[in-house]
C-alpha cells in the first residue's frame, strides 16, 4: 500500500527544520533535500563528475584547491548564489537526482510498511512539486522572528538575507496554496498541538481512522467535515487520540 505523502516546505528561517524534526520524532520518515544535495555536493558523489565538467577548472580555477585540484563547495555555493545562470546550471544537475533520492526514499519506506512519509522540499511550490504530495504543509512566523532567526545565522546579513527572499514564494502566498500552515512563532508546544491537528485530519481524510464514528470525531474536537476544530474545549482529546495513531 502506498504511503501518504507530506509535502513540507517554508521559507528560511520559518521552522522548517524544526517542524520536520518534530515529524521525525514521531514517527514520520523525512526526507530532506537540503542534506541530499549536500551529499551530492561531496567529493565522492555521482553528481560530481558531471559537476566538475559544468564547471571545469580551466573556467572557474577559484573554485579548486592549489595543490588536491578539490571542489570547494563553499565556493561553488557562493558562486552559484551569485548567478541566475550558474545557478540553473547546477540545478540542471541536482534536481534530477534529488528527484529519484526521493522516489528510493518513498519505494523504501513503502515496503516498510509505512503508512506516512514527508518530503521536506524548500521550494516546493516554486517547482511545482506539490502535484506529486497528497498534502502540503508550510512552517509560518512572523516577518520580525523570521529575519531575526535568520540574521543570527552565520554567515548571514540584510542584503543576503533579501536575495533570498527575493527568490522564494512569499509566505502569504505560500500559506494561501498550503493544506495545511504549521505557525513557529509562538512555542514549539504550540507547534507541535498544530501539527498534531493536521495529521489527524489528513488521517481521517484518508482513512486511516476507520474506527472512528462521526460522532466519535465531534467529541474529539473534529468538525463533521473533518477539519480540525480549534476553538473546542476537547482539543487535548484529540491531540491524545494522534499520538495513540502515530504509533500504529
Amino acid at each position: 500500500m502506498k504511503p501518504i505523502i507530506l509535502g513540507l516546505t517554508g521559507s528560511i528561517a520559518m521552522g522548517k527544520s524544526t517542524i520536520g524534526a518534530m515529524l521525525v520524532n514521531m514517527g514520520i520518515p523525512v526526507h530532506d533535500a537540503d542534506n541530499c544535495v549536500h551529499r551530492l555536493l561531496g567529493a565522492d558523489s555521482p553528481a560530481r563528475p558531471d559537476i566538475a565538467a559544468a564547471f571545469p577548472y580551466y573556467e572557474f580555477p577559484e573554485l579548486y584547491e592549489k595543490k588536491t585540484k578539490a571542489m570547494d563547495r563553499a565556493k561553488l555555493g557562493r558562486l552559484v548564489f551569485a548567478s541566475d545562470e550558474l545557478r540553473e546550471r547546477l540545478e540542471g544537475i541536482l534536481h534530477p537526482l534529488v528527484q529519484q533520492d526521493q522516489q528510493e526514499f518513498i519505494s523504501k519506506q513503502t515496503k516498510l510498511g509505512r503508512p506516512v512519509v514527508c518530503l521536506d522540499i524548500p521550494l516546493l511550490f516554486e517547482i511545482g512539486a506539490e502535484k506529486s504530495v497528497d498534502y502540503t504543509l508550510v512552517a509560518s512566523a512572523p516577518l520580525a522572528m523570521q529575519q531575526e532567526r535568520a540574521l543570527a545565522r552565520p554567515n548571514m546579513d540584510e542584503q543576503k538575507l533579501e536575495a533570498i527572499l527575493r527568490r522564494q514564494m512569499p509566505d502569504a502566498e505560500k500559506c494561501k496554496r498550503a493544506d495545511y500552515v504549521i505557525k513557529t512563532g509562538l512555542s514549539r508546544a504550540h507547534s507541535m498541538k498544530l501539527l498534531k491537528e493536521a495529521l489527524f485530519d489528513i488521517r481521517i481524510k484518508s482513512g486511516l481512522c476507520p474506527n472512528l464514528e462521526a460522532t466519535d470525531i465531534e467529541e474529539k474536537g473534529i468538525s463533521s467535515e473533518g477539519k480540525p476544530d480549534l476553538g473546542s474545549s476537547q482539543i487535548h482529546q484529540t491531540i491524545k487520540v494522534v499520538d495513540d495513531l502515530l504509533i500504529k
